[in-house]
Order: C-alpha cells, then sequence, then structure tokens
C-alpha cells in the first residue's frame, strides 16, 4: 500500500536519501516528579535516537516551543539526530508530560500538555521532505493524529511506508483507531489490559478488514500480530520475562525502532517482532527511557539557546 506529496517552499529542505525515513512526534518535557528532574523525551525522540545506533537514514519533524527548546536542541544536536533546524522551534511551550516510576519499575504517564502541538501542521519544507521519503513513523499525540489524518484524506503518503505508535490506546477506541490506521500501513498497540478485552478483538478486526498489519504488545506476557495483508493471519508470540535493571520506560520506542528497522529491510513480520523484542529487552537497563549518557549537559531550561 502507498501513499504521497509534492511541495516546495523558496528555500527548500535538502533532500534526504531515497529510502529515508521521517520521523513525526512530539519532543517533551519529561517530568520526573519524584526526582524533581526535566529531561527532553518523547517516542519520537527515542525510536530517533535507536534508529541513530542502527544506522538507518531518517529525519525527525517535530516542533519545541521557543519558550523552553534549548535542552531539546542541545540533547539532538550532541546525539547527532537530525532535524530541520528553520521549523523545528515555534512560538510558545513545548510538549510536557508527568512521569512517576512505580515500585515495580513501571512508568505512569500523566496530565499531557500539547504545547506547540496543540496547533501542528507540516509546513512546506517538511512537506517536501514527506514527498521524497521511504517511510514515514507517527507518534500519536493528538496533533499528531490530526495532521496524519489530514495528509492521508488529502492522498499525500502515497509512495510512502507509513507506521503509527497508538500508545496504551487510552485516547482511543475502535471506531477511531479504524479511522486512522486507513492512512496507515502498520500500527503499533501497547496494550496494557486484559488481552481478551472485546477492544483486541476489534483491532483484529480492523486490520482485517482494511488490510493492515497491526501489532499489539502486551509487555511481558506476548506479542499479537493481526496481519491482514493477503490471507488474513493472527500470530501470538511468547515473550520472556527478564529481571528489570531500570526501569520499563522507554521498551515500546525500543520495540518499536527495532521492530520497523527490520520490517522495512526484510519484510518478514515474525524477524521483526524478534528484533523489537531484543530492542525493547535493552532499553530495561536504563534508569531513563535512553542510556544516562544521553542526557549529558542537556538539562531543562526556559531559553532558546
Amino acid at each position: 500500500m502507498t501513499r504521497g506529496s509534492r511541495a516546495g517552499s523558496a528555500r527548500p529542505a535538502p533532500p534526504g536519501p531515497p529510502d529515508e525515513t521521517l520521523l513525526l512526534g512530539a519532543v517533551s518535557r519529561d517530568r520526573y516528579l519524584a526526582a524533581g528532574d526535566e529531561l527532553p523525551g518523547g517516542g519520537a525522540l527515542n525510536v530517533a535516537w535507536h534508529l541513530r545506533q542502527l544506522g538507518r537514514p531518517f529525519r525527525l519533524v517535530t516542533r519545541l516551543g521557543d519558550r523552553d527548546a534549548g535542552a531539546a536542541l542541545r540533547l539532538l544536536d550532541r546525539n547527532g539526530i537530525p532535524y530541520l533546524p528553520g521549523s523545528i522551534v515555534a512560538p510558545g511551550r513545548s510538549a510536557a508530560i508527568d512521569i512517576v516510576i512505580e515500585p515495580d519499575r513501571q512508568p505512569f504517564m500523566d496530565h499531557f500538555v500539547e504545547g506547540v502541538w496543540a496547533s501542528f501542521r507540516l509546513t512546506p519544507d517538511e512537506e517536501a521532505l514527506l514527498a521524497g521519503a521511504g517511510h514515514l513513523h507517527a507518534v500519536l499525540v493528538e496533533g499528531a493524529i490530526a495532521e496524519l489524518e489530514r495528509l492521508a484524506a488529502a492522498g499525500r503518503l502515497r509512495g510512502i511506508e507509513v507506521a503509527a505508535d497508538f500508545l496504551g490506546f487510552r485516547h482511543y477506541t475502535v471506531e477511531r483507531f479504524a479511522r486512522t490506521m486507513a492512512g496507515v500501513d502498520v500500527g503499533f498497540v501497547g496494550w496494557p489490559g486484559d488481552p481478551d478485552d472485546p477492544a483486541v478483538a476489534g483491532l483484529r478486526s480492523v486490520a482485517f478488514e482494511l488490510g493492515r498489519l497491526v501489532i499489539v504488545t502486551m509487555g511481558a506476557r506476548s506479542v499479537r500480530v493481526f496481519d491482514g495483508r493477503g490471507a488474513p493471519r493472527e500470530r501470538e508470540i511468547p515473550v520472556r520475562a527478564l529481571p528489570v535493571e531500570g526501569t520499563t520506560l522507554g521498551c515500546g520506542d525500543a520495540f518499536i525502532a527495532y521492530c520497523l528497522d527490520e520490517l522495512w529491510r526484510s519484510g518478514d513480520v515474525v524477524a521483526a517482532v524478534e528484533r523489537g523484542k531484543a530492542g525493547g529487552a535493552l532499553a530495561t537497563r536504563w534508569s531513563r527511557p535512553l542510556p544516562d549518557s544521553v542526557y549529558v549537559a542537556v538539562s531543562a531550561d526556559t531559553t532558546h539557546p
């Protein structure tokens, strides 16, 4: 399934390599309430860091608020994460979320504030990059959902393999999932509840009816794959529970990065899930979503550098 766009501007962004991946999503201010720390975070940032380690060509498309962009920009630059300097900063504040690490080392995340993502829309330069990209992965905060659906409705995703992270499904219903998946090829859901919940059957139905691939991670229980491409097929892939040295914060993002890298390279769904599991296991070693070294010298501030 393919989708695409053609756009430009007076000063276009340099084109990327033919197989470039665009990552679309919020880079947030992660507020660790117990420790009193505030660090750059967000699923798009975490996936970007992993793809950098994997050597996959990509570009991060995001928005930061000009009132607090400094820490995130320093992290991106220090870790070699490519982005568009001309459009990354917008008036206002960046997205933010509160994080509490529970005694079982699982994160509880709440009070998400959209900030500049409340009015997010691609610039002409970003749409030009989209037109030449091979892949797009979107982390679905509200601003990204609206923009992804706009692009799909306008036919601007033709020619691109589109993946999307539906996070923990907290703000979704099966009906809304179906609307978004109409413009997506590969959907990821981090399912937190009962594997026998009727909503999981609904995810399967959407995948089969639309002819899409939906990968549902269920923590240490299993990964369920609903593959509606061709003859519909369902798989349940076991997961071996591992001791958590750090936290499980960022495991889902690592899973997705490794899974997509393999899936877009080989097309082998089972191999992709196995690589995703290896990536997710790697992230259990860290107390933050990424290694501590990623955050050196990037403490939060309120000014643009």
